[in-house]
């Protein structure tokens, strides 16, 4: 359960917890604490990902890296290049491309060809160090989110409302590339 101070009201004169009070002070300061909040557990979720493969035993791999390898190991069916950009949201695909390649170093994907269209599909490795990495997670992350006793349901909404905000970030991203 999450600890009963965290509802309480900040006291006087202390302000939301953001990185930039400058963007706080806007007609929407709390937008400036979920941006804060993000940047810390991105940062923190980036470690985490690199520092449990390797405990999986694969050191080396950058978070991309384990993003793409996870996404092709996800139904067990190959994926395009394309496939992989849009689901993980990545605008460079050159960046994709570079971690896919690196993978094939290790072993951990294969590609072949649907039509005229690269595919990427999981090797048995890669299978072996996925599942790998799942169990450390449950282990180490599942348990401990477990533990602090919040409602699943809580998390699948605050889940739906990063995906909401995403939306709201590239339409402005969108937005100011044609100002």
């Amino acid at each position: 359960m999450a600890a009963r101070n965290d509802a309480e009201p900040l006291r006087e004169g202390v302000g939301p917890v953001v990185s930039s009070a400058h963007l706080a002070r806007s007609s929407l300061p709390a937008l400036s604490e979920v941006e804060f909040a993000l940047t810390m557990a991105n940062h923190a979720f980036q470690r985490w990902m690199v520092r449990c493969m390797t405990a999986a035993g694969l050191p080396g791999l950058s978070p991309l890296e384990i993003l793409i390898v996870h996404l092709v190991n996800h139904r067990e069916r190959p994926k395009s290049l394309a496939d992989i950009c849009l689901v993980l949201n990545i605008e460079d695909t050159h960046l994709a491309n570079y971690a896919i390649k690196k993978l094939l170093r290790h072993g951990l994907v294969r590609t072949g060809r649907k039509g005229k269209e690269k595919t990427v599909e999981i090797t048995e490795a890669g299978t072996a160090f996925c599942t790998r990495y799942g169990e450390i997670r449950e282990a180490l992350v599942v348990r401990a989110v477990r533990q602090m006793g919040h409602d699943p349901a809580d998390i699948s909404r605050m889940a739906a409302l990063l995906r909401t905000l995403s939306g709201a970030y590239d339409q402005a991203a969108r937005a100011a590339a044609a100002l």
